[in-house]
């Protein structure tokens, strides 16, 4: 085995996507050797996915299975050398920092400005670079995100700002695009995106490479592929911001014996031992955490006890609220920091949405600190 042939082979790579080109992403890296997956997703497989997804089979779609399985156990089957860990979950609230730092490199196969928003805000504080990429018709583009070189949030205009939390399922882009009448997402768009894309990553492997300038990176550039005329351009896009808060690079960070089964008294007491601090508190950086909330109505009160990201669902779901939207007839009282004035000191930190391996920002005696939990 060669050097280059060692480094891929090393290498721990993310995919956070698992549709059409998430799909051509994981199938290039098993193909190319890569030792090391880790593949992020939230849905399940649908019918609509079969006709774009190399990964995925009929009987995937008839079962609903979660992606991340189904990718997982077809990967292994085609590379008995690469390990791949699936993690079902949203990267914007469920995959904890400590996943991310352990990375070469993030290949971020999403479709919406939310999730690339997240993915290049968690890659910023773990100091990891990312690749993303984007496909609609017979349209796309790839990108590279380096930490102190560009970033996504920077190059973000008031449009994208305004449309941030705009989330379609790839199975919603297709319909939307049949229903405008413009040629759908298919396999053969992907293939040329998840492509460029591998390739990107794989570069990034070989940082003396980039230096020496014998390879040449996307790192503050746009590559746009248009499949209708055949026609391929390469725009700057370089945005970087030297105030903009998504920079804040989380270091050092500090391993501890905790997880999340342990409970909020325990994590604090061990946060001021640990730092000598009286005064800790832990920050949700994330998401907010709602015990109760208030119907303006009457004034009266429903118990939650729920992180903020799953109380819309609640109150959907409650007889009392009769999924009523906690923005027009509701007030959440939501905590975003931890410390011993929390009244629920025996709730676990999974109680509170914080998810395995997370990185807490925790100030001590007012300094920022940050630790990782541990696996459960």
């Amino acid at each position: 085995m060669t050097m280059e042939q060692q480094r891929v082979r090393d290498a721990h790579i993310m995919v956070v996507g698992c549709g059409a080109l998430g799909n051509e992403v994981l199938k290039n890296l098993a193909l190319s050797g890569v030792g090391h997956v880790v593949v992020v997703d939230c849905d399940v497989v649908e019918p609509d996915n079969l006709p774009r997804s190399v990964l995925y089979s009929k009987a995937d779609a008839q079962a609903g299975r979660k992606k991340v399985e189904a990718a997982a156990a077809r990967l292994q089957a085609m590379s008995d050398t690469m390990e791949v860990t699936p993690l079902f979950g949203d990267i914007a609230y469920d995959v904890g920092l400590g996943w991310l730092r352990r990375m070469d490199v993030v290949i971020g196969c999403v479709d919406n400005r939310w999730a690339r928003y997240c993915i290049n805000r968690l890659c910023m504080q773990a100091g990891v670079p990312w690749v993303d990429g984007g496909i609609d018709g017979l349209e796309g583009t790839a990108r590279v995100f380096m930490p102190g070189k560009n970033c996504y949030a920077c190059n973000l205009g008031p449009e994208g700002l305004r449309d941030l939390r705009y989330r379609m399922p790839c199975a919603g882009v297709v319909r939307r695009s049949m229903a405008a009448g413009k040629a759908s997402t298919n396999s053969i768009i992907a293939s040329v995106i998840g492509a460029v894309q591998v390739q990107e990553a794989f570069k990034l492997l070989y940082p003396e490479e980039l230096a020496a300038g014998r390879l040449t990176s996307l790192v503050g550039s746009m590559f746009c592929y248009e499949g209708e005329h055949l026609t391929t351009k390469t725009v700057r896009f370089s945005g970087y911001d030297d105030d903009c808060p998504v920079h804040e690079r989380w270091n050092p960070i500090e391993a501890t014996p905790l997880n999340g089964h342990t409970t909020v008294s325990d994590m604090l007491a061990w946060l001021r031992r640990q730092t000598n601090s009286e005064a800790v508190s832990i920050l949700l950086d994330r998401d907010c955490f709602v015990d109760k909330v208030l119907l303006r109505a009457d004034d009266s009160q429903v118990e939650v006890m729920l992180p903020g990201r799953a109380v819309e669902d609640f109150a959907a779901r409650h007889p009392r609220l009769g999924g009523m939207p906690p923005q027009s007839a509701l007030y959440q009282h939501e905590y975003r920091a931890i410390d011993a004035t929390f009244p629920y000191q025996e709730l676990t930190l999974s109680a509170l949405g914080i998810p395995d391996r997370e990185v807490l920002h925790v100030t001590a005696d007012g300094k920022d600190c940050y630790f990782e939990l541990s696996e459960l």
